[in-house]
């Protein structure tokens, strides 16, 4: 249609549309034809009365590949929520422990950052500050990708973390934690009121490098909703126009998040199983000293490959995740 491309953002909408129910049809036709091709396989063996190894080769890969789609369907199912295709936010915040927490904070931010290129997922760095002598004490993420959230939104919760300190003269254990949490960037299009005497708004110069390339302006943007306490930061545009209008996005989309939490908290009243984040209710342990082991305690998966894990594959941890019908857990912003 040649004016299809006249209103770019409706034309963007529907493209994104299209391209999520490609990802549930794609491989729905790809397992229905595999199923299929088994079937006249079998058919042609039963005819011939025996089943040379060729045969034999092709149906295991046929069926291999089969039961790779029906996995991939599963999982087009767990992710059907309102906002599971689109973008999302990714923050981490260290708990106590100073450089340790600081740096442990940091190791998380390159794993979602490395998960994030190995599923193809653009992740921006919007607003972070720095640790206590390394690392971060907070850092937030812009990760842009189909089903970002529906994926990463597994990942919401306390991540402990069981090593021998780097930064300990005396080399003792040290544990560690961090808290991740992910919410949707909400569409243009969802209303969300945000009253201009109900925010605060202040300006500050972003961190960036020092010599010639040092922050001169106060670029950076904070922004607080009084009414509900929310504070977003950005710092990830020259502009302060720029940043402010990111802002404004980030904070619609946690006064999203806040209301559906809200009416989901309403439903879930009876429900005794769900737990807040503290210490103590961490959803997965990464232990690397005495003995390596990553395990995850919601789903009891585990693997003793720390470093393929830390270097960004959690796509199992989080299918398990999502595959036994896993709900995101409650959150609060900070690890007590």
């Amino acid at each position: 249609m040649p004016t299809f491309w006249n209103d770019n953002a409706k034309a963007t909408k529907i493209q994104k549309e299209k391209n999520q129910l490609e990802s549930v049809l794609n491989p729905f036709s790809r397992v229905s034809k595999n199923v299929e091709d088994l079937k006249a396989l079998q058919q042609l063996c039963g005819e011939m009365g025996e089943v040379d190894s060729s045969s034999q080769e092709e149906f295991a890969n046929g069926f291999k590949s089969a039961e790779e789609e029906l996995r991939k369907l599963e999982l087009s199912r767990m992710l059907s929520g309102e906002n599971d295709g689109g973008n999302c936010y990714l923050s981490i915040n260290a708990g106590a422990g100073g450089t340790e927490a600081c740096d442990w904070a940091a190791i998380l931010a390159r794993m979602y950052q490395r998960y994030s290129q190995k599923q193809g997922f653009k992740a921006d760095v919007v607003d972070f500050t720095d640790g206590d002598g390394a690392g971060y004490r907070s850092v937030t993420f812009e990760i842009s990708g189909t089903n970002a959230y529906g994926f990463l939104k597994a990942e919401v919760g306390v991540h402990r973390l069981v090593r021998i300190s780097p930064f300990d003269s005396n080399a003792r254990r040290h544990t560690s934690f961090a808290s991740v949490f992910v919410y949707p960037m909400i569409e243009d299009d969802i209303q969300v009121e945000v009253r201009t005497e109900d925010l605060r708004v202040d300006t500050y110069r972003a961190g960036g490098a020092g010599g010639q390339h040092v922050n001169k302006t106060d670029s950076a943007v904070r922004m607080t909703h009084l009414p509900t306490g929310i504070v977003v930061q950005c710092q990830a545009e020259r502009s302060q126009i720029q940043n402010r209008e990111k802002a404004m996005k980030m904070l619609k989309a946690r006064l999203y998040e806040l209301e559906i939490q809200k009416r989901q908290a309403e439903a879930d009243k009876v429900n005794a199983t769900k737990k807040s984040i503290s210490w103590g209710s961490q959803i997965r342990n990464y232990v690397l000293q005495p003995y390596q082991l990553i395990k995850d305690t919601r789903t009891q998966h585990e693997t003793s490959n720390v470093d393929k894990v830390l270097d960004g594959d959690i796509q199992d941890f989080i299918e398990m995740y999502l595959l036994k019908g896993g709900e995101a857990t409650d959150v609060v912003d900070d690890v007590e």
